[in-house]
């Protein structure tokens, strides 16, 4: 048996609209979200965002913002 080479784009394709189907899009993002590499150092940024800010300010902007 002798199958024709599908180009990966494809496969990809194919793979995200069953998953689509099967588990909704919602879940389908969060799947595929979790293979996605992201960019930038968060540890260096979040020193340099937070870096004049105590535990407690922080805690009370977030509870502010709510």
């Amino acid at each position: 048996m002798t199958t024709a080479t599908v180009p990966l784009a494809e496969i990809s394709h194919q793979a995200i609209q069953l998953l689509c189907r099967e588990i909704g899009i919602a879940n389908t993002a969060r799947f595929l979200n979790q293979y996605s590499i992201g960019q930038g150092n968060y540890v260096e940024d979040r020193k340099a965002i937070f870096k004049d800010q105590s535990v407690q300010e922080i805690v009370a902007e977030i509870k502010r913002q709510r």
